[in-house]
């Protein structure tokens, strides 16, 4: 009987779904995969469940509020991080996301009780880290790019030295950037190309946000105004090396934790090695005393 419960239950839920899928007009499985997929950056693929999740999530981003500070300021977050999503659609995904989670309360409810709070818990942490991921992963690509900065200053100070072209500059290095910054150069120089040179690099400025490239897009925006700009970039160089210092010995005190515990291992095979001579050569003496 409870075999028969269960299987009428996943069969009414599978027919609202599809009834309601209907009415609503969502796309097949398959066009929401490939229209997911071509929306991402890279070779990454569309899962099933994230197809899903988004169908949900543009219907029902129509009836959430967004102030348009944070509208504003939400958009340049997942412009920069690579997530074409409006603020509303993204917000709206992290609650389908998080209901999800919390639709799992109502089998519980009816076998196992105490779990129940457990899987309400769960679901405010999948909303909260979903919120998160947008600042997360732009994090992460503001730490890329910052690794080459020092470089990107080091180039520009000699470049300077023959030419003043900034655009040039930019596409020589493009060339020999990581895949995170020389993405983000293409979408410079293209904007470059476009519109006024200086309104670019603002905008540049703006979509990643960090101190370090802010000190960079000065020194070039004093270049395009008519400044020698050599002296400033020299004086940048150099505090740029004294940054990466400060970053590699920050991540060399990291290490010795890490090492320590296969010293204390290779430390222990040695003390074993001695012991097994020293057992092995008492136990040779007292053969030839008997």
């Amino acid at each position: 009987m409870t075999i028969l419960i269960i299987l009428f239950g996943t069969l009414f839920a599978a027919g609202i779904f599809f009834i309601l899928a209907d009415a609503l007009k969502l796309p097949s499985l398959a066009a929401g995969k490939a229209m997911l997929s071509a929306a991402k950056q890279g070779n990454k693929k569309a899962k099933s469940i994230d197809v899903f999740m988004n169908g949900w999530a543009v219907r029902l981003a129509k009836y959430i509020p967004v102030d348009e500070y944070k509208k504003n300021r939400m958009k340049n977050t997942l412009h920069a991080a690579g997530m074409n999503q409006t603020p509303e659609e993204f917000i709206a995904f992290a609650l389908v996301k998080s209901s999800l989670v919390a639709l799992g309360v109502i089998p519980c409810l009816m076998i196992l009780p105490l779990l129940a709070p457990i899987l309400l818990f769960l679901a405010v942490l999948v909303y909260f880290k979903q919120i998160k991921k947008a600042d997360e992963k732009l994090s992460t690509k503001r730490e890329k790019i910052e690794v080459e900065l020092p470089r990107f200053v080091a180039t520009i100070t000699q470049e300077l030295k023959a030419s003043r072209d900034v655009l040039a500059i930019l596409e020589n290095f493009k060339k020999n950037a990581g895949d995170d910054f020389a993405n983000e150069l293409d979408v410079l120089t293209a904007d470059m190309r476009s519109s006024s040179y200086e309104a670019a690099l603002t905008r540049f400025e703006a979509r990643i946000n960090s101190p370090m490239l802010s000190d960079i897009t000065r020194g070039l925006l004093s270049v395009l105004r008519g400044d020698d700009g050599a002296m400033y970039f020299q004086m940048l160089a150099h505090d740029m090396k004294q940054l990466e210092l400060q970053r590699l010995k920050a991540q060399a005190m990291k290490i010795p934790p890490k090492i320590r515990v296969f010293s204390f291992i290779m430390l222990m095979c040695f003390i074993l090695t001695y012991m097994a001579v020293i057992v092995s050569e008492i136990l040779r003496s007292l053969g030839g005393m008997f």
